[in-house]
């Protein structure tokens, strides 16, 4: 295969609901922004999207509609569990409907060793034709992927990309220097896009861009393009609302901002609950100073 790599801002999609139903309407909604925005890939079904909570059907459906409103940019879908059979079981699921990519997380709660994360990508990477992004997020999964792991695990024809949501600063700097030609190293958390583009990562999965698409794109690109005095611009200017998407469980904290700005129903899914008084009115005044409401 070859490893085309992944580039730019890639948003991390909240799903919305509405009275205890997927809100499609609303979610083709937020594609069509996404898209005018700026962004270059899209990334549904992931953590951001609750697709713990979603059913298969919604699943097939949340996808076909980020896949017929993308107007040809590339979609990332989320299929990661921490059982390999129903990680394939997603994988079968989804491919049919247009996926381009698909983003799986390191298991989470078994706390597998490293041999087991290397065992269990492998398998996963052998059970389709698609390019893998692996995804290390250890404050969910309870289990970080090392650096060694990933660097083996790029060696694998079809795993082409790593989410890197670790922070581990260390770490994903021994990625970039050790990995092979081709493999790309996305940012998982909005706050180190700046340092980690600086240091040769491609881009960034975001969770920003799902409230302001167009400034994470423009630091992105700008980053892309070598402006980087623009983009620690933005960079600082984006920082209150990077750090406060967190202040609660995400994406409490940004569907509260989409509310406030009117594009959804301020609805989770158990166990998930809307934000506190406190958390909704901190997104209200961050939003504000950035002009999107």
């Amino acid at each position: 295969m070859t490893k085309d790599k992944l580039k730019g801002c890639g948003t991390a999609l909240i799903t919305p609901f509405k009275d205890g139903e997927v809100d499609y309407d609303a979610f083709a909604s937020l594609v069509d922004r996404q898209v005018a925005g700026g962004v270059d890939f899209l990334v549904p079904l992931g953590t951001t999207g609750e697709t713990p909570c979603l059913t298969d059907e919604e699943k097939i459906k949340v996808l076909t509609i980020a896949k017929e409103h993308s107007c040809g940019l590339p979609v990332m879908a989320g299929v990661g569990t921490n059982s390999l059979e129903h990680t394939i079981a997603n994988i079968r699921l989804l491919e049919p409907h247009g996926v381009d990519y698909f983003l799986v997380v390191v298991p989470y709660y078994n706390k597998p060793p490293q041999e087991g994360i290397y065992q269990y990508y492998k398998a996963v990477a052998a059970a389709t034709a698609k390019p893998v992004v692996l995804y290390n997020v250890p404050g969910r999964t309870g289990v970080n992927m090392t650096a060694e792991t990933t660097l083996r695990l790029a060696e694998i024809d079809n795993i082409v990309a790593v989410k890197e949501a670790s922070g581990k600063r260390d770490q994903i700097l021994e990625i970039l220097e050790k990995r092979p030609e081709g493999f790309a190293v996305l940012s998982g958390n909005d706050d180190e896009t700046f340092d980690l583009m600086r240091n040769g990562a491609e881009g960034v999965i975001s969770v920003a861009s799902n409230l302001a698409p167009s400034m994470v794109s423009d630091l992105a690109h700008d980053m892309l393009e070598g402006k980087v005095a623009e983009a620690e611009t933005l960079h600082e200017k984006l920082l209150p609302l990077f750090g406060n998407c967190f202040v609660e469980s995400n994406p409490i904290p940004a569907k509260a901002a989409l509310h406030a700005m009117g594009f959804i129903r301020n609805e989770m899914r158990l166990p998930l609950v809307p934000a506190s008084q406190q958390a909704y009115d901190l997104m209200v005044t961050t939003i504000k100073n950035l002009g999107l409401i």
